[in-house]
């Protein structure tokens, strides 16, 4: 499956970024390039919702950390709504992993958190 991006901007300063489908190896360079086309002084609030997102990867992963350290650091906000449970849980995971690396390649996290979405999934 593919990754859908809509961009929605808001004469108060708001972009809205939507995403539908699935964001891993094969969409985040698309992703990338369209974070990056928003003016971050003209959007200092980026809001990415996630309603719609149902697999991310740990390229996508790296791909919002990118985004949001670049809006962050120009003074902005880059804030996450909507997370579908198995998103959710990658994001919970991430943030219980330490900081030293556990995983000997990408495709190894990959798989890992490939597992977690699954179960996530099914649990809900």
């Amino acid at each position: 499956m593919s990754l859908e991006i809509e961009l929605l901007k808001s004469d108060s300063g708001k972009c809205k970024i939507e995403l539908k489908g699935r964001l891993d190896t094969n969409t985040a360079e698309q992703l990338d390039e369209k974070l990056e086309s928003i003016d971050a002084s003209q959007f200092p609030v980026q809001i990415l919702d996630l309603q719609e997102l149902e697999y991310i990867s740990s390229a996508g992963l790296r791909s919002l950390f990118r985004a949001k350290k670049a809006v962050n650091s120009s003074g902005g906000q880059f804030l996450v709504v909507h997370p579908q449970p198995q998103v959710q849980k990658v994001f919970d995971v991430v943030k219980a992993l330490p900081s030293e690396g556990i995983f000997a390649s990408q495709q190894e996290l990959d798989h890992y958190l490939d597992g977690v979405q699954r179960r996530a999934k099914a649990e809900s």
